[in-house]
């Protein structure tokens, strides 16, 4: 499963169950609150890392802006599509 279908399937898990979603909403009030978020998501039984998360989103960025005018440098700006730990936080809240 990759870095996607994981925070789908978590995503799901979190909106059926109301103490798993306030569980990993208060982990946004941590110290290191992306990690406090990922240690929660294995807990939980997914695999989900740190560097796994920012690089999804990155990747996915990457391929946006290369589908748009050939990705040069007339690609329109594309703020806040590659934050899926924040795009995921806004689908439970």
């Amino acid at each position: 499963m990759n870095t996607l279908e994981l925070l789908d399937e978590l995503q799901k898990k979190a909106m059926a169950d109301e103490k798993i979603r306030k569980e990993l909403l208060l982990t946004r009030e941590q110290k290191d609150p992306l990690r406090a978020f990922c240690q929660k998501a294995r807990a939980l039984g997914y695999e989900l890392y740190e560097m796994e998360l920012v690089d999804a989103g990155e990747n996915f960025y990457a391929e946006m802006k290369r589908s748009t005018n050939g990705g040069g440098e007339n690609s329109p700006v594309l703020e806040g599509s590659d934050d899926f730990y924040e795009l995921f936080f806004a689908s439970i809240e």
